[in-house]
């Protein structure tokens, strides 16, 4: 079967709308999970957006309103909860136990009430692209690209926060709005994350790009353009992967590619000091507070 022949499937158009927007989002918060230390706030959200959608679905509301009520509002409730806007883990762990027993009563009390919407649940868990329609596919996309923009416009004070917080909240950065600001990022991207590639693999689109660009490159800025970059990449060739092997489920696709970079990486690229910046051109991409 003949790739090229997907763009001939609305479906397939759909889902490379979607998913573009979706991987480039997912590369760009995952670079600052990666940076920051904080990938289980993603693992976390990933069981909150089950947990959230379950309760959309047998209180009979959208499961996307589901996702992203219950991400945003998690991520801005360990974001309350942690240490100047940070999540961590005792925050997460404390709340993180509620969300479990909360999603498996959500899930008995949409069990009983019929299957009117029988695969909706197993699309949460792992993810639906190739089902969204072209209305969900732009909204999808468009959603992204917001993401994409807020990250764009608080790279550099968001990367001083993250390589030297204390220096950040001394030289006058609001580091705590900011930390919440991102972990709202963060719950809109799981959110987004989940229609692609489900919730119980969301941990893979985020961490996986994200790593493997951090091992790349020791220049922030570099890295966060290659995880981007990485992720869509990924994405492509995950549904392309997919299309060719129908039997291939697209979110295993795309985390299998997404998986083997990664692993490439780790085989091949030398290990470097974590937040080192060594050279002097290096130095000059770290923000600074007179470059904010």
């Amino acid at each position: 079967m003949s790739v090229f022949r997907a763009f001939d499937h609305p479906y397939f158009t759909h889902a490379l709308l979607a998913g573009t927007g979706i991987a480039a989002a997912a590369g760009l918060v995952g670079y600052f999970l990666v940076l920051r230390a904080q990938v289980f706030t993603g693992d976390a959200l990933g069981h909150v957006a089950f947990t959230g959608a379950l309760a959309a679905l047998a209180l009979g509301y959208d499961l996307r309103l589901g996702l992203f009520v219950a991400t945003v509002v998690f991520a801005v409730l360990i974001g309350a909860l942690g240490r100047r806007g940070r999540s961590d883990d005792v925050a997460i762990g404390s709340v993180f136990a509620w969300i479990l027993g909360l999603g498996a009563f959500f899930l008995t009390l949409y069990s009983t009430r019929g299957a009117a919407h029988g695969t909706a649940g197993v699309n949460v868990l792992f993810g639906s692209i190739f089902g969204l329609s072209a209305g969900q596919a732009r909204t999808a996309a468009l959603v992204a690209a917001a993401i994409c923009a807020v990250v764009a416009l608080l790279a550099r004070p968001l990367l001083f926060a993250s390589v030297d917080e204390a220096v950040a909240a001394a030289r006058g950065v609001p580091v705590r709005t900011l930390g919440l600001v991102f972990l709202v990022l963060v719950g809109a991207c799981a959110a987004e994350a989940t229609q692609a590639v489900g919730s119980l693999l969301l941990l893979g689109l985020l961490a996986a790009p994200a790593g493997a660009a951090h091992r790349l490159t020791a220049r922030p800025h570099h890295a966060l353009a290659l995880s981007a970059g990485l992720a869509v990449a990924e994405m492509w060739a995950g549904l392309g992967l997919s299309y060719a092997a129908p039997r291939l489920p697209p979110s295993f696709a795309i985390l299998a590619v997404a998986t083997a970079v990664y692993l490439a990486t780790l085989l091949t690229v030398r290990p470097r000091r974590d937040h080192t910046v060594t050279s002097e051109e290096e130095r000059d991409d770290v923000p600074t507070p007179s470059r904010l």
